[in-house]
This record gives structure tokens, C-alpha cells and sequence, in this order.
């Protein structure tokens, strides 16, 4: 697996991610399936290959947002010929803002501790062995103060 290539600049794992999964795998692609009926959108669209294979629009962005719209932070890092938002000297900045809007549907509100946990550990360290758990904990896991 290329880690950097499935690893998004703003830190969202795309390797761990259903819609990439669901290439070669079943139980991914029954999560995939569901989600296609239920907002009506083709399987074929949800399917992803990670945001810098697709440029930092991926197929369902397109449909959703329009042809011409990119991510922000995508943007931002390939202007700025940085691999992650972690290597800029503003970060984070408002492209990594955390959004309570389908918070408990989509990783998004983990990119900035995943980005600090790749400057902190590495990514292949990070991709072997802690990016699996963060998203498990952030999807499974009730918040608590005592962290455990």
C-alpha cells in the first residue's frame, strides 16, 4: 500500500476508507450500496481511489459540487508544494476547520490530530498501526474527558 498516495494532504486516511475499500472489499461494498440507495446516487460514483489519485475532486464531489470544485486544502498544499497541511507554517488554518455538519458520518473532524499524529509518529508508522484505531475511536467510541 502507498501511504502517501492514500493519505490526503489534510490527513484523512483514505486507505481506511469504505468507498476505497470497497473496491476488493464485500463488507465495504454493502455499506457502499446502502449509501448509494439510500441518497440516489450510482455506486460507480461513490467509489474512490483517494483524493490525490483523483486530484482533490473525487467522484462524488464532482456530482454533488460541480466539475470545477476542488478541495480547499488540496489546493492549498499542491500551491504551496507541500505533501501535508502539517508542513505549512499556517497550520491549521480554516481549511482543517472541524464542522459539527455529518460529524457522525465522515472523518473529516479527525484531520488535524491525524496530521499531528504523521508529524509525531510518521506516516507509515501512523498508517500501520494508529490511523485504523483513530477513526474506530472517533466513529465507536463516547466522548470522555479521562481519555480512556
Amino acid at each position: 500500500m502507498d501511504y502517501f498516495q492514500m493519505t490526503a494532504p489534510c490527513g484523512l486516511d483514505c486507505f481506511n476508507c469504505d468507498f476505497f475499500l470497497a473496491h476488493e472489499n464485500q463488507e465495504a461494498m454493502s455499506v457502499v450500496k446502502k449509501i448509494s440507495e439510500e441518497y440516489r446516487i450510482p455506486v460507480e460514483i461513490l467509489l474512490c481511489n483517494g483524493c490525490r489519485n483523483h486530484n482533490g475532486q473525487i467522484p462524488v464531489q464532482k456530482l454533488m459540487l460541480g466539475e470545477a470544485h476542488r478541495c480547499a486544502a488540496y489546493e492549498c498544499s499542491q500551491s504551496k508544494g507541500l505533501k501535508f497541511c502539517s508542513d505549512c507554517d499556517q497550520f491549521p488554518c480554516d481549511n482543517l476547520h472541524p464542522y459539527a455538519d455529518k460529524a457522525g458520518t465522515v472523518p473529516h473532524n479527525t484531520k488535524v490530530f491525524n496530521l499531528c499524529l504523521i508529524k509525531k509518529m510518521g506516516l507509515e508508522k501512523w498508517a500501520a498501526s494508529k490511523a485504523a484505531q483513530v477513526r474506530k475511536v472517533y466513529f465507536t467510541k463516547p466522548w470522555t474527558l479521562t481519555g480512556k
